[in-house]
């Protein structure tokens, strides 16, 4: 008996972009170290892909671009 396949309602969940943290501080257009000072403070969540490479978010990146509060 052949497998009906039933529509699926939910969207299909994306892998975000993972870029390392040289190309987080070229973007935001700060030194290396401060990419790595906000990940320790947990400002800035980051990936372990190895025992020594550190991946962030790129959308996560982008949102530490936008300005916060009333000017």
């Amino acid at each position: 008996m052949p497998t009906v396949r039933q529509p699926s309602n939910r969207r299909e969940r994306r892998h975000p972009e993972l870029i390392g943290l040289q190309e987080a501080a070229d973007r935001c257009g700060v030194c290396y170290r401060t990419i790595r000072r906000y990940v320790a403070s947990g400002r800035l969540n980051a990936v372990r892909v190895g025992p020594r490479l550190l991946k962030v978010n790129a959308a996560d990146v982008e949102a530490l671009k936008l300005p916060v509060g009333a000017a």
